[in-house]
């Protein structure tokens, strides 16, 4: 089975947009998510604090910022 990580904080509109889309697709390309929350971790906030929510997909980032849901379902169907 594929694992997501999903790089997300807390009062994040974008993010849980995004994590409904992937919601959507889990079903459909059956997938993990492993949620992430970016404050607790000093690096991610580093890394990650001026794109979330970041989506990563065999340890590439597939999507960041705003989540499209077709070009989300295109990279999940490549991969």
């Amino acid at each position: 089975m594929k694992k997501i990580i999903f790089y997300t904080r807390n009062q994040c509109e974008l993010c849980l947009d995004a994590k409904n889309l992937l919601i959507l697709l889990q079903s459909e390309y059956s997938f993990q998510i492993d949620e992430r929350d970016i404050e607790t971790n000093d690096e991610w906030i580093e890394k990650y604090g001026l794109i979330i929510p970041v989506i990563e997909l065999n340890g590439e980032i597939i999507q960041s910022g705003i989540i499209d849901m077709l070009d989300l379902e295109k990279s999940l169907k490549q991969r």
